[in-house]
């Protein structure tokens, strides 16, 4: 039987491979309110030629427009690579409680890689975070991303 994490972590793949199809680092996320998902998102980077165009970002400005605040107080993100900086400062703002993510991030990765900024005791708010949900499968993704990519680049 599926776990919820499980099965909003394969919505988050979902996403990823929507970015993967779309030549761009196949990194996905979905923000979950009250067992409905009310924002969805995945990097766009490229794309939009905006950096800030991460999947964690776009799920945050879709849920908040659902939510009608920028205030995210009970619900969960599920993200299927561990956050980089820009997006685990964007979970706290908008404080989240919860996050999910599938792999780490040797990186970027700030949910406890390289730095835990979801869980820094010097802010107001700190994340529950759970990690390895369908970890091989967003490894997976990532790898043949990154072997394409370098065959690309021969």
């Amino acid at each position: 039987m599926i776990n919820d994490d499980e099965k909003y972590m394969r919505e988050a793949l979902a996403e990823a491979n929507l970015a993967f199809e779309a030549g761009e680092v196949p990194i996905g996320a979905v923000i979950v309110f009250e067992d409905k998902i009310i924002g969805r998102g995945h990097n766009l980077r490229n794309l939009k030629g905006n950096p800030l165009c991460h999947g964690e970002i776009s799920a945050i400005n879709e849920a908040a427009e659902f939510m009608g605040d920028w205030r995210l107080e009970n619900c969960t993100i599920y993200v299927t690579i561990e956050p980089c900086p820009m997006c685990a400062g964007a979970i706290i703002q908008a404080r989240i409680p919860r996050v999910v993510f599938g792999a780490r991030n040797s990186k970027f990765g700030c949910g406890g890689s390289i730095l835990n900024i979801l869980n820094e005791p010097r802010f107001n708010h700190q994340c529950e975070v759970t990690e390895g949900i369908l970890e091989d499968e967003a490894s997976e993704i990532m790898k043949k991303f990154f072997k394409r990519f370098r065959k690309n680049q021969e």
